[in-house]
């Protein structure tokens, strides 16, 4: 059966990550394999920046050399001087210079142009170098598999089409060969690029893993698995052997990093096991993730950084009722805005959401005939899930706290900076 693996951009950061991902796929050369790659490193993060620059109508130009050089040296460390290399990294470097000189319907839709061309670049250059250490790779842009709606920056997959094109791709292409495609990234109905949404090639690999109902998906990471907290943060973080996939999902919703938040639900629903492995110790089993009735009484500690608090009014001194929370959710759903956190007094309703500032300032527009608003943004909302009295006095902040709420088993604070 089908295997799919997923190496996202810290696991191909520079030439030495890439000759290990490289050897990893080596020793699973001899199985059925579809592999997913991330952007190298921040690439992203290079490419909005060129995105905002264009925007701002700012130059752009050394941006863009910068991230054009990071590749180059990758690929002269990894291929010495090749010109056909070489002529493979002009050519993504000429579309980048063609992609900020045009014209788009939305910034959204310019947005997932520009970013896209991290993972093209990435898969391109990995490409060539699995074939030249003798692992025979099929190249291919996934692009042309995976099709979605056109809401650009989190567009919605068309499972009906996807899955078609993904299992008559490797009908005509299971030849013995590694399948290499790109995360992220997709097409709409209308041929224009979409992705689906920051972090997203672990939603990838999962799409591809349902769609063939693959024997396995497997997350290389930098960590060894999943554990109770992020590890930069919490010295004496401890890893799970096993979750199921309820609890998996709870913590990608609280805002875990481990796992795109929509990567567990395809896999539940065909049974497919998901491992987290760490790309650096390939031999340790990491976390597997599973059909299992398994429940952790270890508190888990999530920190969801870039949060913005957003306060709803009533401009009479009405009550916000019912009726006036379902034009809030509604103007959330048109907008594509999750709601991480809510609370209402008798005048007011206040959210915590991502801050995309673009967002927030369409959802006031949208409500400010309705009410007075107010937001906070450069937040922090640190969730603890199964929740200890010890954990909540050992993690709750000392800074200004501005939402704080406890239920049966979690507790979450908001808290300023």
């Amino acid at each position: 059966m089908m295997k799919v693996f997923k190496f996202g951009g810290a696991s191909i950061k520079n030439a030495t990550a890439i000759r290990n991902m490289c050897e990893i796929i080596r020793d699973h050369q001899t199985e059925q394999l579809i592999v997913v790659v991330s952007a190298m490193g921040k690439s992203t993060n290079a490419l909005e920046k060129i995105y905002h620059c264009v925007l701002d109508n700012k130059s752009y130009n050394q941006h863009i050399k910068e991230f054009i050089l990071f590749h180059r040296d990758i690929a002269t460390e990894l291929f010495g001087e090749n010109k056909a290399v070489n002529q493979s990294i002009t050519k993504w470097s000429e579309i980048l210079q063609k992609v900020a000189v045009s014209k788009f319907e939305s910034n959204e839709q310019f947005y997932d142009a520009v970013v896209s061309i991290g993972e093209l670049l990435s898969s391109t250059i990995i490409g060539l170098h699995l074939n030249q250490s003798d692992v025979k790779t099929l190249w291919t842009d996934v692009r042309q598999l995976i099709i979605t709606d056109s809401a650009h920056r989190e567009a919605i997959v068309d499972w009906e089409v996807t899955g078609s094109n993904i299992c008559d791709f490797i009908d005509k292409n299971n030849k013995g060969q590694i399948i290499l495609t790109q995360g992220f990234i997709a097409s709409s109905d209308k041929g224009h690029t979409t992705t689906l949404g920051r972090e997203g090639s672990d939603y990838t690999g999962a799409i591809f893993a349902s769609c063939l109902k693959s024997e396995s998906f497997t997350v290389w990471k930098d960590v060894p698995g999943i554990l109770n907290a992020d590890p930069k943060r919490i010295n004496d973080a401890i890893l799970f052997q096993e979750l199921g996939y309820n609890e998996a999902s709870e913590m990608t919703y609280y805002g875990a990093k481990v796992i795109h938040p929509k990567t567990i639900k395809p896999l539940a629903n065909q049974n497919i096991p998901l491992y987290v492995r760490c790309f650096d110790s390939p031999s340790t089993a990491g976390t597997k993730i599973h059909q299992s009735t398994t429940q952790h009484d270890t508190p888990i500690i999530i920190f969801k950084e870039n949060q913005c608090l957003v306060s709803f009014k009533s401009k009479d001194l009405t009550f916000v009722n019912e009726e006036g929370i379902s034009v809030i959710f509604k103007s959330l759903h048109e907008l594509s805005i999750d709601m991480h956190i809510m609370q209402n007094s008798a005048v007011s309703f206040s959210i915590c959401i991502d801050y995309h500032e673009g967002k927030v300032e369409k959802l006031i527009k949208k409500l400010e005939d309705h009410f007075f608003i107010l937001y906070n943004t450069g937040l922090e909302l640190t969730t603890i899930k199964t929740y200890t009295e010890e954990a909540i006095n050992k993690y709750r902040p000392s800074v200004e706290i501005l939402l704080e709420q406890k239920s049966r088993n979690n507790y979450r604070v908001l808290m300023g900076k």
